[in-house]
């Protein structure tokens, strides 16, 4: 029976290879290009007991328990709700933008007419994007929303992707939408949770099966070769029955239509004998130079009764640059008109090689959220089924 190789150990592929190896009883390859599992949700404890999430905070929200109760089989889970500010003109304000911030921005007097006229406006609505506020008709609610897209949306957005609000796609610029009330939630979905235990203990267990092996430290790429006359993946001389890559699609087929461009991170820590730093576990910075947000990630552990002191990581955004000291490990794909032309023609062409199977963030060009990211990873795997059989 020909392999099954799933390439990269974050959510799509640990998804993917534990129901391969779970529901169709076949035996499953992981070839994982780092030293650890987990891709980047990877969290570890450093010297003082913190557990840091290694590549940026991540959070498990959704609307759908399916997705938590999937995850609960690997970890236990705590409800937690992120708690964020914004640092705008030199006071911390409420994030996500609600009623409270309204307030904070604009004044007490001065937002009573505004929060009135809001409610009337979007009545029955619990959270309205920035560019929908900024095209309202009502020019109260319109100078509200080009206040926050000046001192907040633009800016941020502008470091974090490394390009003019106009050139993104909508659809970055609508992912935290302000709340029509006093809701402190940074997203509203009804299902907030983090493991108890961290990220990386989720997946170990998630990965823990008879029929799934892993290997670390291996650039699957210079493994793979391409059989153009049969229309098929070859790994390593053999013809494998499936090829499961959750990698950059450009990588894979070695920039033949040029790069894709990605964003990624260089991130800092400073640490600090005090049990607080800073008055949320996260804050943004829109209108700092350099950086985009802090995390203190002490505020996240279920458990701190054996950490000493505190730690804050700050995010300076930076394009991804896979030789580069800094900057080597892809975060965000960059959606925008040019790019998604050149990210349509790589997906052409791997649709030519029947055993080939694209998944996830980076292998579909596709800022997934981390929950819409497992979603598909669920359904994906029914496709992948379908091919596969019960063999």
């Amino acid at each position: 029976m020909k392999k099954i190789i799933v390439i990269g150990s974050g959510f799509s592929g640990s998804i993917l290879a534990r129901k391969i190896a779970e529901e169709l009883g076949r035996e499953v390859l992981i070839i994982e290009k780092r030293n650890h599992i987990g891709g980047n949700a990877y969290d570890e404890y450093d010297g003082n007991g913190i557990l840091i999430q290694k590549y940026g905070p991540h959070y498990l929200n959704t609307n759908k328990y399916s997705i938590i109760s999937f995850l609960k089989q690997y970890g236990e889970l705590f409800p937690h709700n992120p708690k964020l500010m914004s640092f705008i003109d030199g006071e911390y304000i409420q994030l996500p933008f609600n009623f409270t911030s309204v307030q904070q921005l604009i004044g007490y007097e001065k937002s009573e007419k505004l929060i009135h006229d809001m409610r009337k406006a979007f009545i029955g609505r619990e959270r309205v994007p920035v560019l929908e506020l900024i095209d309202h008709c009502n020019s109260g609610i319109k100078e509200f929303g080009e206040l926050l897209f000046d001192k907040a949306y633009k800016t941020y957005v502008s470091k974090q992707w490394g390009l003019s609000v106009e050139q993104i796609d909508k659809y970055v610029l609508d992912r935290v939408p302000m709340a029509m009330n006093y809701d402190e939630r940074y997203l509203n979905k009804d299902y907030q949770f983090l493991p108890k235990l961290g990220f990386y203990k989720l997946f170990e267990n998630m990965l823990s099966h008879d029929n799934i092996y892993i290997k670390k430290n291996t650039n699957a790429l210079e493994h793979i070769i391409f059989d153009n006359e049969m229309n098929t993946i070859v790994y390593d001389g053999e013809e494998v029955e499936a090829l499961i890559f959750t990698g950059p699609i450009d990588e894979l087929f070695h920039f033949k239509y040029g790069a894709l461009p990605y964003r990624s991170l260089d991130i800092r820590y400073e640490y600090s004998q005090k049990n607080a730093i800073l008055p949320s576990e996260i804050i943004s910075y829109p209108q700092a130079t350099g950086y985009t947000r802090s995390t203190e990630y002490r505020k996240l552990m279920f458990d701190d009764s054996n950490v000493t002191g505190s730690v804050v990581a700050t995010e300076y955004p930076l394009a991804y640059d896979k030789d580069g000291d800094i900057g080597n490990i892809p975060f965000y794909p960059v959606n925008t008109e040019e790019s998604d032309k050149i990210y349509q023609q790589y997906k052409e062409l791997a649709s030519n090689y029947k055993n080939l199977f694209l998944c996830g963030r980076l292998a579909e060009f596709k800022y997934y959220n981390m929950d819409i990211c497992i979603e598909h990873a669920l359904t994906y795997f029914e496709d992948i089924k379908k091919t596969l059989g019960n063999k």
